[in-house]
């Protein structure tokens, strides 16, 4: 059998940069190695799935019919891409995202966007869980500082703690520059 990759963004949206109401470390160098991804995709004539998150209206962010809820134009989808909203962490959680790569028979997910600690994280374990060889970019990913029990934890530190986990078991975690 051979390989079929798609390329899947995950929320990589205008509320998670700079003048967002979320915005993310590092978030502008992500969505440069993002571009790098998807231009990749596009030139190997690879599928490319788009995942957005919504929220409710009075969420913190992503909130419906926003411009922060609006993927980026950095990575803005082509007409005849995918886009699969979401409203949970897991981007095959109640979406049609699993249909999509069973349909056109995808054995292999690269994987890319935000939040590492919550849907990337979230999504890369599902995939894995479906059956999907799983490769996640980590320098197309980001994260955000967290606090917990007392203790701040920068969005190095966490970032580096999920692609940790991730790493192996889940997911093959590689750089940009790794993907061919």
């Amino acid at each position: 059998m051979t390989d079929k990759t798609a390329l899947v963004l995950v929320d990589i949206q205008n509320d998670y940069f700079e003048g967002g109401l979320w915005p993310l470390h590092n978030m502008d160098t992500v969505a440069a190695n993002a571009a790098r991804l998807l231009a990749k995709a596009r030139a190997a004539g690879r599928i490319v799935i788009h995942v957005r998150h919504e929220g409710g209206e009075t969420a913190p962010f992503f909130r419906p019919n926003t411009v922060g809820a609006q993927i980026h134009d950095a990575v803005a989808p082509l007409p005849e891409e995918v886009v699969v909203l979401k409203r949970r962490p897991n981007s095959f959680h109640e979406t049609d995202l699993l249909e999509h790569l069973q349909t056109a028979k995808v054995t292999h997910v690269q994987i890319a966007g935000a939040m590492a600690q919550m849907c990337i994280d979230a999504t890369a374990r599902a995939a894995k869980d479906f059956g999907f060889e799983v490769s996640v970019v980590a320098d197309a990913c980001a994260a955000k500082a967290v606090d917990w029990g007392g203790v701040s934890v920068p969005a190095p530190a966490v970032m580096a703690s999920f692609m940790a986990a991730l790493s192996g078991t889940y997911a093959r975690v590689i750089t940009t520059d790794e993907v061919s």
